[in-house]
């Protein structure tokens, strides 16, 4: 019986599942002077902070099951995105509430960043391929992490 339109192995498939989060941030190094932060970062040196809806976009890579045909079963991977990112992030104060932004600036570029470290370790033990990470800020602006070279 065949289960499978692929008639060998080899065939690689990048799957992407989309989360979205709110949370709330501001640009500050502490190191520098007001002046120089308001300087860099303009209005978002706010120490008030404001808010994004950012959207989370998770690629891994497989073979897909022979059988069902999945390179991950997608419950599954919205558990450990839900698990691992949103939990820890929706609805909170980036600087304020976070690990990973206790001493880092939250942006756009750190937050698909610390994703990707949140995440790899759990796909990574289920022997799933992380191939990026995006993190749309804007409908305009997203960054993507692709892990270490």
């Amino acid at each position: 019986m065949i289960y499978s339109i692929f008639t060998s192995g080899g065939t690689m498939i990048e799957l992407t599942r989309r989360a979205s989060f709110s949370a709330a941030h501001y640009y500050w190094v502490e190191a520098w002077t007001e002046e120089q932060n308001r300087r860099v970062f303009g209005q978002c040196a706010n120490r008030n902070g404001h808010g994004h809806n950012y959207t989370l976009e998770v690629t891994v890579a497989g073979e897909p099951d022979p059988v069902t045909g999945f390179v991950v079963d997608l419950k599954w991977l919205k558990t450990v995105l839900e698990e691992r990112v949103l939990e820890a992030w929706d609805h909170r104060h980036l600087n304020l509430e976070t690990e990973e932004f206790a001493r880092a600036v939250p942006t756009t570029e750190n937050i698909a960043i610390a994703a990707w470290r949140r995440l790899e370790p759990a796909l990574a033990a289920a022997k799933v391929a992380l191939r990026k990470v995006r993190i749309w800020e804007t409908p305009e602006i997203f960054a993507e992490y692709r892990g270490q070279p």
